[in-house]
């Protein structure tokens, strides 16, 4: 089958800057957030301890951190990790505990194989894998089985939608994610993705939603790239047309990398919406 040279009318070179998301805030900006990321990653692990490095399978990537509230059945939120499918581990992430943890939910941060080493096939199959080990497992974790919810970003948007068909999963947050992967086989992330039309199809949560699911809120920067602001509403769009219950949350003024803070902060956007989820 030959791919089209065109996605809605961009061609690769238009494609390639359209997912940039580091072109698009500036290399040195990200590097500021992800050193920001980390130094609050460890001081937070520091101050607050945790279980680390829980394996959820076999693989050397299939592992979580969780960081307990210090409540019985208390909720927890299993945030999946973005970077393209290719790129990342769970460490920095730890810092979203900030708002989560003192919020009462407790905190699974989820790690998964990346591209080239896997397929797109199985880190859906493995984040789904997680989701169900948080799900099995949460009574020992020091929560309740009836309510774990799920969030990631960017890549991590998109596992989220795709851990939604678990109908366990008490609700979700998907942030800034892709949904429709055919533009991502037609630019420069394939690379190493190396996606084909029907794996690409397949793996679209854009075109496989859930019979029955719960609540979802679908979340992006108003200051992200116009691809990811349009991928994030046709995807609600969608959701909502097949009678799934839910949310879209547009916040203002944040890029593909900031918005992170609206789940981190005690007063951010996000971090009400999951307690609304979870009320």
């Amino acid at each position: 089958m030959t791919a089209p040279t065109q996605y809605r009318g961009m061609d690769r070179a238009a494609l390639d800057r359209g997912y940039n998301n580091t072109e698009a805030v500036g290399l040195a900006r990200r590097e500021q957030y992800v050193a920001d990321w980390s130094a609050r990653s460890d001081a937070f692990r520091k101050a607050h301890g945790g279980r680390i490095d829980i394996a959820y399978g076999p693989g050397a990537r299939q592992r979580l951190d969780v960081f307990s509230a210090g409540r019985p059945g208390a909720p927890t939120l299993v945030y999946v990790h973005g970077g393209y499918w290719q790129t990342n581990d769970k460490e920095p992430y730890a810092f979203l505990g900030e708002g989560v943890v003192p919020a009462g939910f407790n905190l699974a941060v989820v790690e998964y194989t990346l591209a080239p080493a896997a397929r797109l096939d199985a880190i859906v199959a493995e984040v789904r894998a997680a989701v169900a080990w948080v799900v099995e497992h949460a009574r020992e974790l020091g929560g309740d089985p009836a309510r774990v919810f799920v969030s990631g970003h960017s890549a991590g948007g998109h596992l989220t939608a795709a851990a939604m068909h678990d109908p366990r999963v008490a609700g979700g947050v998907a942030i800034s994610g892709i949904y429709d992967l055919e533009p991502i086989r037609l630019n420069y992330l394939n690379d190493k993705l190396r996606l084909d039309p029907e794996e690409a199809a397949r793996n679209s949560p854009l075109f496989h939603l859930p019979a029955t699911a719960g609540p979802l809120v679908v979340t992006v920067g108003l200051g992200e790239l116009p691809e990811l602001i349009r991928q994030s509403a046709d995807y609600w769009a969608a959701w909502q047309a097949r009678g799934l219950r839910g949310r879209y949350l547009p916040v203002p003024a944040h890029d593909h990398f900031s918005i992170l803070e609206e789940l981190a902060r005690p007063d951010g956007k996000l971090l009400a919406a999951l307690k609304d989820l979870a009320g």
